[in-house]
């Protein structure tokens, strides 16, 4: 039985769960061998509990089979004391739970053309791989600090370290990848400036050649690549990067998708020795302070999220599959929550965009 662990977090984080958990109860109604539990996370157990995040819920968390996550953020941790806030939680279950592989597919579906700010053109026949080392780098590297001197001037400093254990695992997991796609890696670096990323493409490249050679590697600096993915993204089929250029790469590629609101995104941490994977899934989009509350947020993201917990953590192809092709049938129907409306769309709530999905996973 898995176990698989909801936490909502801030913003829209709460509205787009809610759709996830209706249709993970949908499949578990139908035969998904799962239970499903929720835990407040961020200013939602601050205000119940007092805390940024309970005890018994980083247990839960540690037991988990796989994380559903919503969002962190929110300008009400302005007000909580500075001693109640010296971590980030999501980089905290990052580095707790060793989810180093970040997996984010990225699909230009027809009948969001023109959600998209590119042209048609432009978007046709892209569909991609964004695979982001998620454990290392400025993230996490240390020292790091903001440093005051006596006349008032200071200096800020973080540290980008990667080492042959880190940049090997997160290739390893984008030439697998490859494997099960169209067989092509693009490394993505600043290996012109930083010895870190000239150490990154030289791990990288003796690893091709010792166990990948049948994959066909090429190299962009990441400055190139963020213009090429809005120039012909339909290049790509797997794109391997560090952390922070993943994360800035993946927002260029959500104009592929049309909108934030519809990418997925799957953490993986280390094989275990029974064969499994710690992972927590969540939607590339922030919390959204701004429409949270007003009922329209767009839960695709979320829910494709879960389609990829169906696929990687369930190993249950057959049901990913159908929940995919639910989402798109209703996209291709017409409806839209509002990032994504154009011309002669039928404009929805987050609410009913989830009623639609689950009526079309009844046909």
């Amino acid at each position: 039985m898995l176990k698989l662990l909801i936490l909502a977090g801030d913003g829209i984080g709460a509205e787009i769960m809610q759709e996830v958990a209706r249709i993970a109860a949908w499949f578990i109604a139908r035969g998904l061998p799962a239970e499903l539990d929720e835990e407040p996370f961020g200013i939602a157990s601050w205000k119940r509990h007092g805390t940024l995040m309970l005890p018994s819920s980083w247990a839960k968390i540690r037991a988990a089979d796989a994380i559903l996550f919503g969002a962190i953020g929110s300008p009400e941790y302005e007000a909580i004391p500075a001693a109640a806030k010296t971590e980030d939680l999501l980089l905290k279950m990052r580095r707790e739970l060793d989810l180093y592989a970040n997996l984010r597919p990225v699909r230009a579906l027809p009948a969001l053309e023109d959600a998209s700010s590119l042209r048609p053109e432009v978007l046709r026949g892209t569909d991609l791989l964004l695979v982001r080392e998620l454990a290392g780098g400025l993230y996490f590297g240390e020292p790091r600090g903001i440093e005051i001197a006596a006349d008032g001037t200071g200096r800020a400093f973080n540290t980008l370290v990667y080492t042959t254990r880190e940049i090997e695992r997160i290739a390893r997991t984008a030439f697998e990848a490859a494997r099960t796609r169209r067989g092509r890696v693009c490394n993505v670096d600043k290996s012109n400036v930083l010895e870190t990323f000239r150490f990154w493409r030289d791990t990288v490249v003796s690893l091709h050649r010792r166990e990948y050679a049948d994959v066909e590697l090429s190299h962009q600096y990441v400055d190139n690549c963020a213009m090429q993915l809005v120039h012909r993204p339909a290049q790509f089929d797997v794109i391997l990067t560090e952390n922070l250029f993943g994360d800035i790469l993946s927002d260029c590629a959500a104009m592929v998708a049309g909108s934030l609101g519809m990418l997925p995104s799957a953490s993986f941490g280390p094989v275990d020795a029974a064969g499994t994977r710690r992972a927590l899934y969540e939607p590339i989009h922030g919390s959204a302070p701004d429409i949270a509350g007003r009922g329209i947020a767009n839960p695709c993201g979320a829910i494709l999220s879960f389609a990829l917990c169906l696929r990687h953590t369930a190993r249950r192809e057959a049901d990913a599959v159908r929940l995919e092709q639910a989402v798109e049938r209703v996209i291709a129907g017409g409806l839209r929550t509002p990032d994504i409306a154009s011309p002669g769309s039928r404009i929805v709530g987050t609410r009913d965009m989830g009623d639609a999905i689950l009526r079309a996973l009844e046909t």
